[in-house]
C-alpha cells in the first residue's frame, strides 16, 4: 500500500496546475495567439511550467504507488502525460504551440476528471 496523505497532496498539485493552465488558456483561441504578443508568450511560458510540474508529478504518483494508481485509469496516455515533461525541458526553444495548444484543449480535460476521481477513490 502507499502514503495516501502523500498521493492526496500530490492529486492536489495537480488540480492547481491544470487550474493555472485552464487561466492561461482562456484567452487563447488558436495556436498563434501564443505567438502574437509578449502576453501570449508569457501564458505559453507558465503554461509549459505547469506542464513540466504535472508530467514530473505524474512520475512520482507513479514510483510512489508503484504503478498502481494510473493504471486504474486507462483511458489516460500516462506515458504521454509524463512525457510532456521530457519534451519541453530538453526541446524548449523547439517547442510547438499547436502541441501544447492541443494539449491544452484536447488533453487536459479528460487528465483532470482522471485525477478527481482518483482523489475520491483513495479518500
Amino acid at each position: 500500500m502507499f502514503d495516501c496523505e502523500l498521493v492526496s497532496e500530490i492529486l492536489q498539485q495537480i488540480i492547481e496546475a491544470t487550474d493555472r493552465i485552464e487561466r492561461r488558456c482562456a484567452a487563447i483561441n488558436t495556436p498563434d495567439d501564443f505567438w502574437v504578443t509578449e502576453s501570449g508568450i508569457d501564458k505559453l511560458d507558465g503554461i509549459c511550467m505547469m506542464l513540466i510540474s504535472i508530467g514530473e508529478s505524474l512520475k512520482n504518483l507513479d514510483k510512489i504507488t508503484s504503478g498502481t494508481l494510473l493504471s486504474t485509469h486507462p483511458e489516460i496516455d500516462w506515458k504521454g502525460a509524463k512525457g510532456i515533461r521530457d519534451i519541453i525541458s530538453h526541446h524548449y526553444f523547439d517547442l510547438d504551440a499547436e502541441v501544447v495548444f492541443s494539449v491544452c484543449m484536447d488533453r487536459l480535460p479528460g487528465l483532470v476528471q482522471a485525477i478527481k476521481s482518483m482523489q475520491n477513490e483513495i479518500t
